[in-house]
């Protein structure tokens, strides 16, 4: 019985989570050091805006597409550089993908990136610009001091945080609500904290890469067959090392993800582009983690339903044209941690392939979310938009492998 709880639990932090945290820590490096160049670049080539929007869009996790959204509402992008970034992402389950299957990871970021380019395009060539009105009355900025901005990035420990003048992701808190929007009112960060008897953030990030540097080392091997398993136990006198590792993993991250409350772990305005390597490093656990506990969470679900049923995904009405249309309407949800729980379903053989392309073309991840803090009418045009690419490209890939 505890081989059975326990097994899924480690998997999840070893097959997926440790992958997860050192690809998130290497993307949030690259966020920190190269950041703005990306977004001067486009905004001195507007041209090239859903090309750029495509790029950063496919690039794993949701920081990439999460830059662009308080540049479109200031008039730097278009509407189209936007809809290619949205159509690209595969939010955080994109980790779960690369870690899973590597090779199959590449094929449908290549997908997604032809996908968002295309549709990016299209939306331009067609003229689709919800803000067009707000962006005659929102830019340039008046001369006058700019009300202050009802939205507050928080950072993924839930600490309310400004940023510098220069910094592109920050606009939101220095020009002010665009005047058709009403979001609500900022949260209190202090509401935001983490509850008293959990560790203080800095410690669980510690703690959280003081785990994951051995399993990493122990994963690698096990993972693509290069050591047997038993022979580790056997040199450390009985005990499991992946095991071991998989299950503490497993069990930081979730105390790393009660520390965040939960939320939304990937980005906000305010860490898609991290000051520090310090901060980022943080980020990386904390996304590393809310990662790994909905992961967990597919992996223990589906062992339960299983063992339990004797239902091994070949039941579910997820395929063919029903399975497309379920996958594109998932995607409508905002935020990861449903597409992760979908995507960690697919890997482990219950969904088709049909599905997860039509979901992860729909999906907008996190970047959603930020702008409909900013822009709630464009955000809901482009969630809409999106889902009409995920729905047509995934019935002609099911004509094909039909």
């Amino acid at each position: 019985m505890i081989e059975f709880l326990t097994r899924p639990l480690a998997d999840a932090f070893m097959q997926v989570g440790v992958y997860v945290a050192v690809m998130v820590a290497f993307f949030g490096w690259l966020r920190w050091r190269y950041g703005d160049r990306f977004t001067d670049g486009l905004t001195r080539h507007p041209r090239w805006g859903p090309l750029v929007g495509a790029l950063l869009g496919v690039s794993p996790g949701c920081g990439g597409a999460i830059i662009l959204m308080p540049l479109y509402v200031r008039g730097k992008v278009s509407f189209g550089t936007v809809v290619a970034a949205l159509a690209a992402t595969m939010g955080d389950s994109s980790w779960v993908v690369i870690a899973a299957d590597p090779g199959f990871a590449l094929t449908i970021h290549a997908l997604l990136f032809v996908v968002g380019l295309a549709t990016g395009y299209a939306v331009d060539l067609l003229g689709v610009e919800p803000a067009r009105t707000l962006r005659a009355a929102a830019w340039p900025p008046r001369r006058r001091q700019p009300a202050e901005s009802s939205y507050v990035p928080v950072s993924p420990v839930g600490v309310s945080r400004s940023r510098a003048t220069g910094d592109p992701v920050g606009v939101a808190a220095r020009t002010g609500p665009p005047p058709a929007t009403h979001p609500g009112p900022a949260t209190p960060a202090a509401t935001l904290a983490p509850p008293a008897w959990l560790p203080r953030p800095a410690t669980v990030s510690v703690a959280f890469w003081g785990v994951t540097t051995p399993a990493f080392l122990i994963s690698v091997p096990v993972v693509f067959h290069a050591v047997d398993p038993h022979q580790l136990t056997g040199a450390l006198g009985g005990i499991d090392p992946y095991l071991a590792l998989g299950c503490c993993g497993t069990l930081v991250a979730l105390v790393v993800f009660a520390a965040g409350r939960g939320r939304i772990a990937d980005d906000s305005l305010a860490t898609a582009t991290p000051g520090s390597r310090r901060e980022a490093m943080r980020h990386s656990a904390h996304e590393a983690s809310f990662i790994t506990v909905w992961v967990a969470v597919a992996y223990l679900g589906w062992q339960v339903l299983s063992t339990a049923t004797g239902f091994d995904g070949s039941q579910l009405a997820l395929a063919g044209v029903a399975g497309v249309l379920v996958g594109a309407l998932i995607g409508l949800v905002p935020g990861c941690a449903v597409q992760i729980v979908f995507t960690g379903i697919f890997v482990t053989g219950g969904l088709p392939v049909t599905t997860l392309v039509a979901n992860a073309i729909s999906q907008d991840g996190d970047a959603l979310i930020p702008l409909a803090a900013l822009h709630r009418r464009a955000a809901g045009v482009a969630t809409v938009v999106t889902t009409i690419p995920a729905v047509l490209v995934g019935l002609g890939l099911l004509t094909l492998l039909g």
